[in-house]
Order: C-alpha cells, then structure tokens, then sequence
C-alpha cells in the first residue's frame, strides 16, 4: 500500500508556480460538448502551460529539490517531446545545463524547440527505450542528475499540483476525473491526491487501445513491457510503467478505459469545437475516456473533469485528424459494395443510399458482370450505419462495412485502383517506417533482388513514424529469407495479405 499522506505532503508542498515555471491553469467548461452529452464537462486546461504541456510541473519541482551543489553540474533527461522541453525549460531557470537524450529520427521541429530553450541534444538510438540507456549511461559519465520523467516521487508530486488546483477551482461534486496515462505520474500524482482527500470522485485512466501499457500492468499484476507500442498518440507511448506509477495507479484508479485514434481524433474537434484549441492526441485522451465512460454508464447531470494534458501538434497531422473524426464521431460509414457492371446501376445504388449525403465515392473497372466500389456515406451513428448495411442486403446489394478497417482507412481509400490477378505469390505487408529519408533506401536495400515490389503506397501523417503498404511478391519457396528480412529489418509489421478490404480492391 502506498502511503498517501506521504505524497499528500509532496504535493502541497511541490515547487512549481516560479516565473518561467508553471502556472495555474484554467478549468474550462465545455458548453457544446455538455449539451451533447447531457452532463456537465469540464477541461483542465493544462495545453496553456508555457510549454504546451502539464511535464513543466514535475521537472521543475524535481530541478527544485536538488541539492544546489548537484543541481549545478546539470541534468540529464531522455525525451522526444514534451518531457524534454519542461526539463530545459526549468534548467534554465535555475540556470544549470542540461543534456537531453532524442532518437535519432526524432523530427527536427522538436529537436530545435529544445535547443532553442538552452539544452544540449544528443540523437542517438531507434527508440525512446534506446535513448533512455544511452541517458542513463551518461549521466554519471558526465556527473549530471537524472530526470525521470514519470517514476520519481518528487515528479509525481509536481504533477499532482494539477488535482490541487482542479479542486479548489471547482467546489461542487465531482463524478469522475479522466486523465491520460503514459509512464504514469500524471496519473498517479492526481490520484494520490484526490483519492486521499476526496475518495468519492472517480478517477479513470485512459489509454489508447495500441498503447495500452498500464492497462497490462493491471492485468499481469506488475508493469510488463509491451513488444510495440502505437506513436499516433506519442505523448503516452510507453511501452512499460514506472514501478512507482504502477503500485499508485493500481491503489488509487478506479478503471481505466481504451480508446482508438478514431476516437482520438474526435475528441481534438470536440475541443476544437469548444475552446478553438488544438490539443495533440495525448491531450484528448481525457474527452475521448469520457464520452466512452458516458456512452457505456448512461450517466445524466453529473460533472466531469477531463485532463487536456497538451498541445504540441505537429500542423502536418491535423490532415489525418481531420480525416479520421467523423469516424470517431460515427458520423461517416465506408462500404464496399457490389453493383452490377450495366448501364444505370450507379444511379440505383445512389438512390438506395436515400438522402444520405456520399462523402466519396470510389470505382474501377472489376469484370463484365460487376462492379466493385468503396464509398463513404455520411450517418447519425452505429446504429444507421448498420440499418443502411441491412437495406442494402434487403435490395440484393451485397455490401462490407469497412469503417473499422484499419487497412482500409489508412490505405485502400486512398489507392483503389482494381485487381491485378496476373501477380503470382503477392503479400501485402503494412510497416511502420521511422520518418527520415534514408528509411525507404534501407528497405529497398534489405530487400533481395528477386523480390519485385508490385504495391507501394505511402502518406505523410506528420507523425514520428510514416505508414506504409507494400505489395512483394515472394515464392514460397523464400518463406524463411523473407520472415527472417522481416525481423532484421526492425520495422514494425503485419501481414495483411488476406485483410478483406485488400482481398476486394487490391
């Protein structure tokens, strides 16, 4: 059991309000949002930190409690995002160096952020987990402190300031608080705090449903290293929990949700939509948990706390958040539908779709008898999506409904382009590319001669990572060569050779 009253202590005592430090945030409500959800919902408004994000707070308040002896040999953190800038941001103010620690494809925006802000990068590494041992490696090398940046008690403190304030500047009851999860201190410092003086709020993690490390450590019953992580929401990619997070998450959460970037991505234009601020994926984590926790519980009138926990968003990525949340918000279906290949079927199926408005719509030539097309409808919902399948199947329509289909979404919407039966021993293979220019050349080079690359298609996401399908045909008689060029080339894969929206169009 951990002991509350110790980190109680912590938190009221965090050093965090400094000039060039945090600052009371605001806890906004959303009137639009409210309304839709017939309960009242507030934001925590933490994307206003000078820093875009709530990490200023535990950095600091860890900067601060340094011995000033140790502190003036500088610190040391490894970051590629928002850990990074509150660190070199409170070094500064104490006016001490600091080293942070990137991956070397971490994008050249976020690294001169950081050294715009004083601090020394080092790039190094494929991964976060890479950078972090070379930081942890360093730092006694060079004498310098290390900054966790989420299982330390003193960073966990600071992050609890955020609980304080939320509960000063609303007094009346509170139903439940939703806060982001990723190592975990935001989390464990809110609940640490909460938990021992308001025990009745809920408190609810959330997690995207590909990076769902604390989610496994409630499961597993320790933290557990999860073998890949999802980076769309890269503010919480953390593929282990800190210990300490871990045993404070698991004493004070009372759940914690799962939500997908489609939900994601509707949660930013949610707040959009109230505030006219753009938070990243991590920082909509805590609206997107509590529209999943309305939806599920049929709660009414109640108040909510959601966590916007930041807003450095590359400008880039707002294309595919744009794309994806009409998805999330289920106000968009994708079908694949077979019409016949005769004069006037196109009419008919439009007229089968009724009033409805066609968000795009996408054909190829198939063969004499029929057509194949992929088509986005616009709908109020699940439930009309599924009563528009079912009218489709009732006027001899066969049709899929993709809008699940990540394959689909990602790629086949934007590449139908038919079948190419004559391709012999074709797999399709979707990776995950790092976005740096020699990525492609390493794979092309990795590949052998012999392997013909019959499908490549690629978009920019503006993430960290780029999103690739690739077409290889392979003879099974190379089944071994190409498992074994798959593990050496350290992208992340999966074969989706037999997905049913590349079966039907590519």
């Amino acid at each position: 059991m951990i002991d509350l009253d110790n980190y109680l202590t912590r938190i009221l005592t965090a050093r965090v309000y400094a000039p060039h430090a945090a600052r009371e945030t605001p806890l906004d409500f959303a009137p639009r949002l409210s309304t839709r959800l017939e309960n009242r919902l507030y934001l925590k408004r933490e994307d206003l930190q000078a820093v875009f994000s709530f990490k200023i707070r535990g950095a600091y308040n860890k900067i601060a409690r340094l011995d000033p002896e140790v502190r003036s040999r500088g610190v040391i953190a490894a970051s590629a995002g928002n850990h990074a800038q509150g660190v070199a941001t409170a070094a500064r103010a104490f006016n001490c160096p600091a080293l942070i620690v990137m991956p070397a494809q971490t994008p050249e925006i976020k690294v001169a952020a950081v050294r715009r802000l004083g601090a020394e990068v080092i790039l190094t590494g494929e991964s976060f987990q890479e950078a972090y041992a070379h930081a942890v490696v360093e730092a006694p090398r060079r004498g310098m402190a290390f900054i966790h940046p989420y299982d330390d008690p003193e960073v966990i403190a600071g992050q609890g300031t955020v609980a304080m304030e939320i509960l000063r500047q609303h007094t009346q009851p509170i139903h439940a608080i939703f806060i982001c999860v990723g190592g975990g201190g935001l989390a464990a410092g809110i609940g640490a705090y909460v938990r021992r003086l308001f025990p009745e709020v809920k408190l609810i993690g959330v997690e995207p449903t590909d990076a769902a490390s604390m989610h496994a450590a409630f499961k597993a019953g320790h933290p557990v290293a999860l073998p890949h992580v999802g980076m769309f929401a890269d503010g919480v990619a953390v593929k282990q929990v800190g210990d300490e997070t871990y045993r404070i998450c698991r004493q004070v959460l009372d759940e914690i949700i799962l939500v997908d970037n489609d939900a994601i991505c509707a949660a930013i234009k949610d707040i959009f939509e109230d505030t006219r601020s753009i938070v990243e994926p991590a920082g909509a984590l805590g609206v997107a948990g509590a529209k999943a926790y309305i939806a599920a519980n049929g709660v009414r009138d109640k108040s909510f706390v959601a966590i916007c926990s930041g807003a450095n968003m590359n400008f880039d990525r707002l294309r595919f958040v744009a794309e994806r949340a009409e998805l999330g918000e289920a106000r968009e279906a994708l079908l694949a539908a077979h019409i016949p290949e005769q004069p006037g079927s196109f009419r008919q199926f439009c007229r089968l779709l009724g009033n409805r408005n066609v968000t795009e719509f996408n054909y190829r030539f198939h063969d004499d008898s029929q057509a194949l097309v992929f088509v986005g409808v616009a709908i109020r919902g699940h439930a009309e999506g599924a009563e528009l399948v079912a009218s489709l199947a009732e006027a001899g329509v066969h049709t899929l409904d993709l809008s699940n289909n990540e394959v689909a979404k990602l790629h086949v919407r934007h590449m139908v382009g038919g079948r190419n039966p004559s391709l012999a021993h074709e797999r399709l293979i979707c990776f995950e590319f790092p976005e740096r220019p020699s990525a492609l050349t390493h794979f092309l080079d990795s590949l052998k001669p012999d392997w013909n690359i019959s499908l490549f298609h690629y978009r920019n996401q503006g993430g960290d990572i780029g999103r690739v399908l690739a077409g290889i045909q392979v003879p099974p008689q190379d089944d071994a060569a190409f498992r074994e060029f798959l593990d050496q080339l350290h992208y992340p894969s999966v074969d989706v050779t037999d997905d049913p929206a590349c079966q039907l169009f590519l």
